[in-house]
Order: C-alpha cells, then sequence, then structure tokens
C-alpha cells in the first residue's frame, strides 16, 4: 500500500508541473515517513542523508567536469572546423551533407557527454548549410537532433556515469569501451536512411553546387578538434589519467584550443561558458541527490521483491522480459530524459538484472541506446527540442522524417541485444 502511495505520490506531483528531482524526493519522503510513524524524526533525517550519499561519489566529479568540456567546445569553433573537413571528405552529392551531421556528432561524441550540447553544436552549423542546398529544415533538425543521440554511447557519456554509480559491478571505464561499437554502429544505422531519404525525395538539389572545401586544409583546421577524443580515450586507456581526471584534462585542453589555437574565445566568454556548464551540473546534481531519497524508499518497502516474484511466478523467459521491459524504456523515454530514467527504473531493475543474470555492462548499454531513441520521440525529445529551435520549426512537422530514424536506430538496438559481444568484446578485450 505504501508503495503505492510512493508512486501515486511521484506521478501526481509530476503531473501538476512540480520537478522531476522535487516530485522523487517528496515522493520517498512521504513514503519513508509512513513506513515509519513511530519515528518520524528517523524518517525526517534519512532524506538528508540519502541526498547527500547520492551525490557524494566520486565518479560523479566528472559530470560537471564534462558539461563544462560541451559547452567549450560548442563555443570554440571545433564543429565548423569539423564539418569543412568532413565535407572534404565526403564531397558533395544528395544526402553528403546529411551525412556529415551525423559524423561529426560521432566525433563530438568523443569529447563531450550531453546530448542537447551535441544538438546545438551540429545543428548551429550544419542546419544553415543543408539549408543552402536544398534540404528542408523539419528534415535537417530530425538528422541533428538523431545523430546527437549517438552522444550518449560514445564516450565520454554522462548516462553511464550515472549509471555506474547506481549498479554495481558497472565501472565507467567498462561502459565507456562498452559503448564504443555500439555508439559507431547506431551512427550507421541512421547514415543508411539519411541518404535513402535524401535520394528517394529528391532533397538537397542544389548541394552540387556549393564549394568543396580544400582537403588539406581543413584538415589542419579540424586536427585540433580531432584530437580531442584520441587525447581523453587514449589517455585513459594508457592509464595517464582515470575518467574523472579525463574530464579535466579535456576542459584545460578546450580552454587551450579556443583561446590560444583558433583564438575564437576570450577572458569575457569564460564566465558566460562556466555558467551555463555550473546551471546544468546543479540541475543534474540536485535531481541525482532527489533521486537517491526516492531510490532508498523503493529499497526499504522491499518494493522490487514482490515484482521480481511475480515474473518468476509467470515463468517469462528471459527474451520476452527483455521484449517487455525495452518496449516500456521506449514509451517512457519519450517523455522523460535519460538520467531521470536511469534514477526511477534502475532501482527496481537490479532484482530482475541478478534473477536473469544479465550482464551489468551489455544492460548498460542496451538501456542507453533504448533511452537514446527517446532523445529524439517526440514528443518530449530534448535533442529534437534543440535542433527544432535552432531549425526553426515545430516538433510534429519532423515526425514524417525522423520516425525512419527512429527505426533504424532501434534496429541496432535490437542487435546489440542479440548478440552483447558487440558491447562486452572491447571491455573484455581491455581486461575491463
Amino acid at each position: 500500500m505504501i508503495g503505492l502511495i510512493l508512486f501515486v505520490a511521484f506521478f501526481g506531483l509530476m503531473f501538476l508541473g512540480v520537478p522531476i528531482g522535487v516530485a522523487l524526493g517528496v515522493g520517498g519522503m512521504v513514503a519513508i515517513m509512513l513506513e515509519n510513524p513511530d519515528t518520524l524524526l528517523w524518517g525526517t533525517l534519512a532524506a538528508p542523508q540519502n541526498f547527500h550519499a547520492g551525490i557524494a561519489k566520486y565518479p560523479l566529479l566528472a559530470l560537471p567536469m564534462f558539461v563544462l568540456v560541451g559547452s567549450i567546445f560548442d563555443r570554440s569553433g571545433v564543429a565548423r572546423r569539423m564539418v569543412n573537413f568532413a565535407i572534404a571528405c565526403t564531397g558533395r552529392g544528395p544526402g553528403m551533407l546529411p551525412v556529415v551531421a551525423i559524423l561529426v556528432a560521432m566525433v563530438l561524441g568523443g569529447i563531450s557527454g550531453s546530448g542537447p550540447a551535441n544538438a546545438a553544436a551540429v545543428g548551429g552549423v550544419m542546419i544553415a548549410a543543408m539549408a543552402r542546398a536544398g534540404y528542408p529544415a523539419p528534415f535537417s533538425a530530425s538528422i541533428v537532433g538523431a545523430a546527437a543521440a549517438t552522444d550518449v554511447l560514445i564516450p565520454p557519456s554522462i548516462a553511464f556515469i550515472v549509471y555506474s554509480v547506481i549498479v554495481p559491478g558497472a565501472s565507467v571505464p567498462a561502459l565507456f569501451a562498452a559503448g564504443m561499437f555500439p555508439g559507431i554502429l547506431a551512427g550507421l544505422a541512421l547514415i543508411i536512411p539519411a541518404i535513402w531519404l535524401s535520394r528517394h525525395h529528391g532533397l538537397g538539389a542544389a548541394e552540387r553546387d556549393l564549394p568543396r572545401p580544400p582537403f588539406w586544409k581543413s584538415l589542419r583546421e579540424a586536427s585540433w578538434g580531432l584530437a580531442a577524443p584520441v587525447l581523453i580515450l587514449g589517455g585513459m586507456r594508457a592509464g595517464w589519467f582515470t575518467p574523472t581526471e579525463a574530464a579535466v584534462v579535456a576542459v584545460v585542453y578546450g580552454l587551450f584550443v579556443g583561446i590560444f589555437i583558433h583564438r575564437t574565445m576570450g577572458l569575457r566568454d569564460l564566465w558566460d561558458t562556466f555558467r551555463e556548464a555550473t546551471e546544468i551540473s546543479a540541475v543534474i546534481m540536485l535531481v541525482l541527490g532527489l533521486a537517491a531519497i526516492f531510490a532508498y524508499a523503493v529499497s526499504t518497502l522491499g518494493m522490487a521483491d514482490p515484482l521480481v516474484e511475480a515474473i518468476r511466478a509467470l515463468g517469462w523467459s528471459s527474451a520476452l522480459t527483455l521484449t517487455l521491459l525495452a518496449l516500456l524504456l521506449l514509451i517512457v523515454g519519450m517523455f522523460l530524459d535519460g538520467v531521470s530514467i536511469f534514477l526511477i527504473f534502475l532501482p527496481l531493475l537490479l532484482p530482475l538484472m541478478r534473477l536473469y543474470q544479465w550482464d551489468p555492462v551489455w544492460f548498460g548499454v542496451l538501456m542507453t541506446m533504448l533511452v537514446a531513441i527517446g532523445q529524439f520521440t517526440p514528443p518530449m525529445a530534448v535533442n529534437l527540442l534543440v535542433s527544432c529551435r535552432i531549425a526553426g520549426v515545430r516538433i510534429e512537422q519532423t515526425i514524417p522524417w525522423v520516425g525512419w530514424l527512429v527505426v533504424s536506430f532501434l534496429m541496432a538496438a535490437a542487435l546489440v541485444a542479440v548478440f552483447p559481444e558487440l558491447a562486452l568484446w572491447l571491455p573484455r578485450s581491455l581486461g575491463y
């Protein structure tokens, strides 16, 4: 009964417009107090204790740093130089500019762990370029929004950092390595419908008439940006620094490139950059802390145990349970952001993972892929909202285009579900 009150309070507050973090915290506090009516003081003290425990974790130090990296590279002009280099490599022709947008988003995914920041950086350059080439704005917004979703898979990833804090047995280095091939697979899955839609509908007719950047000049200008993922991921693999330290190295490198190499940032820009990153990080950390109260209430009430026993009694196979869970995550992903989904559902899903002996690293990658689909699936797609704002279109105008991309991305997720080695081979080879 108290478990029902917990979720009724949470969803009721959320539908009333209360921020999701506050709804999680208040719902958790109400459940804790109802479970221990004779020790009201203990129930009250459990909230700040679990709030602190939820954010006082070493891996979370990397989170604000990677958010800051995204802001720095967004302002440093790295995306524009990468676009020129990608166009120099792919050439001009129907479907090539969408391919460039996807490839650049994938490379930027190796620098910043934030999908909306990736969508803003790529969209700020590519949507205008695609408009000049004759691509309709809703199509361009769909491509950019979907391409930015690869950011949560290709390391570094804020989603993987949050997942590692909640799930025992899933380290950040292992998750980063496991997300590499699925992230590339997802990017390739988006390229196929992007080219087909462009050529089938005759989009980008004016693209052939646009000038092609010189290869060596564009390579030289993009080299500093291309070196960033190598520095971050290669440094972690070489043992020069931990994932948390790598985030700080990435910040210093980004500031060096923006201020001294490209000279697109000055001291005046630092205040706005730091403020933006601080605000985003504070919101995420606040939600994490409040969600820890919710998770503690779920654990204290033992709500996950009846769920596991019910599934065990029904005799569902691992494949059937995973399929139904994927459908649930796809639906929820249309309305909630990835971090919130992790914080709400993982406390309930941990016993299921143990029941079916799912590898926590593989399940983390698969769950992140399903959550990533929600980032560009209307009506509440955070990446798509950013790209639509840049393109000046309504999100419902993208539905005829983005549906193809959702199906293609979902097929990539299905491959990872059927063949777990797509995610597990690299971390095992690296000894994680």
